[in-house]
């Protein structure tokens, strides 16, 4: 296996991002009509957070039994991007290792690890189901 590859050779570049000033429901449409799970926020390329599809699934099974408009509505007056990002991220730099990228997700309590640049820049993701496929790639 290639270990000491580049965590850039198997990130997901340019991933799909959200920013504060846009709503709950925006980042649950998101999740909902693609197969990701993690979406960063950031402020123009800088990161500030990331918001997983669990993040959303917690917040949603509070207005349960409601259609899509209300819930919607629901996660639009009761919280913000803010609110549900987590900001205590563990990121890599894009000249990371795979197996740096492995140790850190390898613990199982995140499943989603930022790639950013120097400056905080986001430049891609790294997820559990990239280092799978790399993996499986590799046999």
């Amino acid at each position: 296996m290639k270990k000491n590859e580049p965590v850039s050779k198997i990130m997901t570049e340019n991933p799909v991002t959200v920013h504060t000033q846009q709503k709950p429901s925006d980042v649950r449409k998101v999740i909902a009509d693609n197969k990701f799970h993690h979406i960063p926020v950031v402020s123009g390329t800088k990161l500030l957070g990331l918001i997983a599809a669990s993040d959303m699934l917690a917040v949603s099974v509070e207005g349960t039994g409601a259609d899509q408009r209300s819930m919607d509505a629901y996660l639009d007056h009761q919280f913000t991007i803010e609110t549900l990002m987590a900001t205590d991220l563990q990121t890599l730099t894009p000249s990371a290792t795979v197996r740096e990228a492995a140790d850190a997700l390898c613990d199982g309590s995140f499943h989603a690890l930022p790639v950013v640049d120097e400056q905080g820049d986001l430049k891609g993701i790294v997820t559990s189901t990239d280092l799978i496929r790399h993996l499986r790639d590799q046999y």
